[in-house]
């Protein structure tokens, strides 16, 4: 982005990609969307670079283009960008830095983590880059820096300073408290005035440093939190002692208020810290699973390197016991995988050659040589890694609300500190007096607490989810789960195994063999589960596929296909009677196998153009998931509705209906309808949640409110989804729902402990009950508590 002046007027210059174009005339699209937008002074696109450049005026937000691009029918391409942030003391200096990134252009969403310290931007390319964001965090007062790999830098260098600075805080501030005692005690100080101002000023200097820094870069960026009322409380201590000292007093003076304060809410701040550390250890679980070397074989010999040079193809040799390097296939070997801590499945898994392995998982007796196929950050655990990050910073709904109180709570505090100094002074307490009780309503009031209650307790609800094989991508649904009403299961891949098998086969001329082997030359073409039991069965039976010519899927109902010469329908009665097919000989045949919950396909063919004949009938069935009664049973419990929505007919879903107890059923639903049935579900004002696995099951979990995808499904399920099960075992369904209400009863109680403190304190301080000393620890207590009874959610198990 430049910047230019023309006729004296400021403009920016914008260069950045589109994608999407493929001709002249999208060029030519692009360009008059940009030059419509209001502000924008020249629009230029170049097709072979597929980037537009636009001059605009400095108002012109970048925004605006990219919406401008996006209704043309294209799109800019999207970044996200994670900063480690620092300085970040209460939600005040959340919503001061979620304003300061929205506001920087090119920002099309920022969302911050009080608890995690970081910061979730999503820019458009070219508009921004990691630096602007960072001049705007530095800006805002804080300090921040683009995050490097998987998870965050350590601070141990950080954490060593911190301690010693809070050991010599605590050790200098120590003999006030015996001070204190021997005064109310005998009347006099056990410590001389000059020893109080020796022990008092490195605290409130050296100790007191990060909150005067912090306080002074709020100010500075017109804003306050925490950090002010800290400062300005002990600061009004410190100089209130140091004017009583130069004037020579000796008894009654304030140093113990400034050095105490700080040494209290230092402590606080501290045990805070390593508490808000916890709530991130998910992550750092999940990131310890990646091992940091692998063996590559090579020339048939193994060769120990750096997980980063691993690449997409090469061979990695696993021993026994160890954990899994990459994501891959296995090419040699077999052995049993644990893969607990991804999926959450306590038991390991056989697997052998060609079968998938996730890198993280831990190998067992056997030896196996795996071929890399996705490594990096396109891995499976770094998905999983970053869906938890991102769901640990996202907001519940009532965060909103709390947002808005923090905004105003700091400038409400100082104004009632103002307002209790007032007042005590004009009743003829005194200065002093009227001082110290102002010093302590303003240390005592704590935004901190309020800002941690809700994010402590998600990103504590979302790390147990995780360790559970439960990743909830977002707040909102991790909310929204345990308000379900309906929960539509699709049937195959969901509450089936969804690995179905050929039952049955019945060829009206009485060779089977020669009809499978005519329908697995047809099937060979489809990705269907139940295609792929015909062609799976046919190579069991030793059976040849003519080669495939042609191949049509038709949703919902069959397939038309050419093989060997010979014309293939594969289909439903439906579809059989569409194509003239008459299928009476095998309609009851057909029924049959439906009423015991199989499907049944009719296989018609024909040769040189002539009308197809009916040859035969194969059927498939699927067992249901030994889990599934049970999950049934418990979401009934909790007056949750289950509905199964299927394509099969009527009498199939019925049958597995049956054998599970009984449920709303909803069949014969093609796949392009399956969304259209959870729209119809929600507009009768239930909270609809959508189970599914497959490709067609992606704009039904789009459609719900909420969208949980099993995790052996496809990546299209997984994305629409908002809740994901990387693991197969369908009781998480419920798991979900129990955790959703364990996190909101842990937020409600964290609210009400950070109200409820603030509701108390407040006023006591105003009425001079409080010193500044036990203003400070309360003020620690208050975040302290918070935060660590949103630890105990950890104890959560699904």
């Amino acid at each position: 982005m430049l910047d230019r002046t023309a006729g004296g007027a400021p403009a920016h210059e914008y260069v950045f990609p589109v994608d999407g174009m493929t001709c002249a005339s999208c060029s030519l699209r692009v360009e008059k969307a940009l030059a419509a937008v209001p502000g924008v002074r020249t629009a230029a696109v170049n097709l072979s670079a597929m980037t537009a450049r636009v001059e605009a005026d400095a108002g012109t937000a970048p925004a605006v283009l990219v919406a401008a691009v996006e209704d043309a029918g294209y799109e800019v391409p999207k970044e996200e960008v994670v900063l480690d942030v620092t300085g970040m003391t209460c939600a005040a200096c959340v919503a001061r830095l979620e304003k300061a990134l929205g506001a920087t252009p090119g920002v099309l969403s920022a969302r911050v983590s009080l608890p995690a310290e970081t910061a979730d931007i999503v820019i458009a390319s070219g508009f921004a880059s990691a630096g602007d964001l960072v001049a705007a965090v530095e800006a805002a007062g804080f300090e921040a820096a683009p995050r490097v790999g998987e998870a965050r830098a350590s601070r141990a260098g950080d954490a060593a300073r911190d301690a010693w600075i809070l050991g010599g805080a605590i050790a200098l501030a120590a003999p006030f408290i015996a001070n204190m005692i021997g005064e109310l005690a005998t009347g006099a100080p056990l410590l001389p005035a000059w020893a109080q101002l020796a022990l008092a000023t490195p605290v409130f200097l050296v100790a007191g440093a990060r909150f005067h820094l912090g306080a002074f870069r709020a100010l500075r960026a017109g804003a306050a939190n925490m950090d002010v009322l800290v400062s300005l409380g002990s600061t009004a201590a410190f100089a209130l002692a140091l004017w009583n000292f130069s004037r020579g007093h000796v008894h009654h003076l304030t140093f113990e208020a400034a050095a105490l304060v700080i040494a209290f809410v230092l402590l606080g701040k501290t045990l805070e810290a390593r508490a808000r550390r916890a709530t991130g250890d998910a992550v750092a679980a999940l990131a310890a699973l990646r091992p940091p070397v692998a063996r590559i074989l090579k020339d048939g010999a193994e060769t120990e390197a750096a997980i980063d040079s691993v690449r997409s193809g090469d061979i990695v040799a696993v021993r026994p016991g160890e954990r899994i390097p990459v994501d891959g296939i296995i090419v040699s070997g077999a052995s049993e995988i644990d893969e607990s801590m991804l999926t959450g499945e306590s038991r390991p898994v056989p697997k052998g050659v060609g079968d998938d392995v996730a890198g993280g998982a831990v190998n067992g007796a056997g030896r196996l040589e795996i071929r890399a196929t996705t490594i990096g950050s396109a891995s499976r655990l770094s998905r999983i890694i970053r869906l938890v990050e991102r769901a640990q910073s996202s907001k519940a709904p009532i965060q909103t609300t709390v947002d808005k109180v923090a905004s105003i709570f700091v400038p409400a505090v100082v104004a009632l500190a103002v307002a209790t100094f007032a007042g005590w002074y004009l009743l003829g307490a005194g200065f002093e007096t009227a001082l110290v009780n102002a010093i302590s309503l303003l240390v005592v009031s704590c935004p901190c607490a309020l800002g941690l209650a809700t994010p402590a307790a998600v990103a504590v609800g979302m790390g147990a989810g995780a360790r559970a094989g439960i990743l909830v991508k977002d707040a909102a649904a991790l909310d929204l789960a345990r308000k379900i009403e309906t929960i539509v299961f699709d049937k195959t891949g969901t509450l089936t195994i969804g690995q179905p098998v050929v039952s049955d086969i019945v060829a009206l001329d009485g060779d089977a063999p020669a009809l499978l082997s005519l329908a697995a030359s047809a099937e060979q073409g489809s990705e269907h589960a139940l295609g792929r039991a015909i062609v799976s069965r046919a190579k069991n039976d030793g059976l040849a596929s003519a080669p495939l010519e042609t191949f049509e899927a038709k949703s919902g109902r069959g397939l038309f296909a050419r093989a060997g010469g010979v014309d293939i329908r594969i289909g439903n009665a439906a579809m059989m009677r569409e194509i003239g097919v008459a299928t009476d000989a095998l309609a009851a045949r057909a029924k049959e196998t439906e009423e015991k919950g199989g499907t049944a396909f009719f296989v018609a063919s024909a040769r040189n153009g002539a009308a197809p004949a009916l040859r035969g009938l194969i059927a498939t069935s699927d067992e249901l998931r030994p889990e599934a009664g049970a999950l049934l049973a418990k979401l009934r419990a909790r007056n949750i509705t289950p509905v199964m929505l299927t394509g099969d007919a009527e009498a199939v879903a019925r049958a597995f209906a049956e054998k599970l107890g009984g449920l709303d059923v909803v069949a014969g639903v093609p796949p392009e309808g399956k969304a259209a049935e959870i729209r119809r579900l929600r507009a009768k004002g239930r909270v609809v949640a959508m189970v599914g696995d497959g490709v067609n099951d992606a704009p039904p979990l789009a459609e719900s409110d909420v969208g949980i995808a099993m995790g052996a499904g496809s990546e299209t399920a997984l994305e629409a989804a908002s809740v994901a099960l990387p693991g197969d075992d369908l009781t998480k369904v419920a798991g979900l729902v129990d955790l959703s209400q364990a996190t909101a009863r842990k937020i409600a109680q964290n609210l009400f402990l950070a109200f409820a403190y603030n509701v108390v304190m407040i006023p006591l301080a105003a009425a001079g009950a409080l010193s500044p000393v036990a203003a400070g620890a309360a003020m620690a207590l208050s975040s302290v508590s918070v935060v660590t009874n949103a630890l105990l959610l950890r104890r959560w198990k699904g």
